[in-house]
């Protein structure tokens, strides 16, 4: 399996300042900077448009893993990748899209392919896509709004989807998003997960305590 990869999301950032707080965080350990798009009607919240993302899109070399958790992604995949985006995630549960279709946009504009799936929906949903997708993200509570606690039920699908991966023979990262603290990471690394998602885990204190809460989850500290 890949290294373990951090992937702090910046909707536990502080939006007052939030170009340096992609700087902090890079500067930190940072290996993906996680984006959250939510569109207010596949979740209930509004958050990061392209405008944001080309925004702070100078402020960081990382991997800008951005996780479209809207109705209509295919409509917007093109302005995620003009404005920076490395990866773009799309749900397999989003009503308006051809799932297949805007994977194969994604890889056209020359992007990874993310694929994600929510508490609810089962391994299997991946299967007619594992060919296309460059990391697989594992939702461990309801997309929507931080602060969530971790779903230990999911630890059986990431073991199922890590087995999946290693069917394809291919280099894909499994990812988990949600309730992940020094605690939780232990388990979805032991599960098979090898990026992790984390919030208000990094953006705990000042700038300054990023690089410890990072070295936390990887069990380092």
């Amino acid at each position: 399996m890949s290294k373990i990869k951090i992937a702090p999301s910046i909707l536990s950032a502080d939006f007052s300042r939030l170009g340096e707080e992609v700087k902090a965080i890079d500067a930190a350990g940072a290996d993906y900077i996680h984006v959250d798009v939510m569109d207010g009607h596949f979740v209930p919240n509004l958050t990061i448009g392209p405008v944001v993302v080309k925004s702070i899109r100078p402020h960081s070399k990382k991997i800008f893993d951005v996780h479209l958790m809207i109705e209509n992604p295919d409509a917007f995949v093109e302005a995620y990748a003009k404005a920076g985006a490395d990866i773009i995630t799309v749900h397999t549960e989003a009503r308006q899209q051809d799932v297949r279709a805007t994977c194969q946009r994604i890889k056209s504009l020359g992007k990874k392919c993310g694929i994600v799936i929510k508490p609810k929906t089962p391994a299997s949903a991946l299967a007619p896509l594992m060919d296309l997708a460059d990391l697989i993200l594992i939702m461990t509570v309801e997309p929507g709004f931080g602060g969530q606690s971790f779903m230990a039920d999911q630890l059986e699908k990431i073991k199922t989807v890590r087995d999946m991966i290693a069917g394809t023979g291919r280099d894909i990262d499994l990812e988990v998003d949600g309730g992940i603290n020094a605690q939780t990471a232990k388990q979805v690394i032991a599960a098979g997960a090898n990026v992790l998602v984390a919030g208000s885990a990094v953006f705990t204190g000042d700038a300054k305590d990023y690089a410890k809460n990072i070295q936390e989850l990887l069990g380092n500290a």
